[in-house]
């Protein structure tokens, strides 16, 4: 009978298998946060009053308010009609055809109110258009 104690193996940790699960899961976030940014489908528009208006002369701002008024650099247009607007654009656009139009509509904005500024707005000659945005850092603030 050998009563020597036997000499105890020193357990041994792989890493390797924690390793490899550890990279599949930092993919997988990886992927899954990317992916998450373009699935949102929260969108919110600026409001019609902007903070202050830059004065670039081939620049012309048409606020668009929740209930569907107008206005061309800070200027009410009267009425709501086609040829109001594109006359009131006419007289704003200092740099002739090459002027830019940006279209800032309010969030509760109709669909139309743009349409109908676009439509002014190629009536008139402007070709350049763009829409204003707002940060999303000011998204959540009213």
């Amino acid at each position: 009978m050998n009563f020597r104690p036997s000499p105890k193996e020193e357990p041994e940790i792989n890493l390797i298998p924690f390793i490899d699960v550890l990279l599949v899961v930092l993919i997988f976030l990886m992927l899954s946060t990317t992916y998450s940014k373009f699935t949102e489908m929260q969108i919110r528009l600026p409001v019609a009053d902007t903070d202050v208006q830059r004065d670039y002369p081939k620049e012309m701002i048409v606020a668009i308010s929740a209930e569907g008024a107008y206005s061309v650099n800070r200027v009410p247009v009267p009425g709501r009609s086609m040829d109001n607007i594109a006359a009131a654009m006419l007289d704003a656009a200092k740099a002739g055809k090459e002027s830019v139009v940006i279209i800032s509509a309010d969030a509760n904005a109709k669909h139309q109110a743009v349409v109908t500024v676009m439509e002014a707005a190629r009536r008139c000659g402007l070709n350049q258009i763009t829409f204003a945005t707002q940060s999303s850092s000011r998204a959540g603030s009213p």
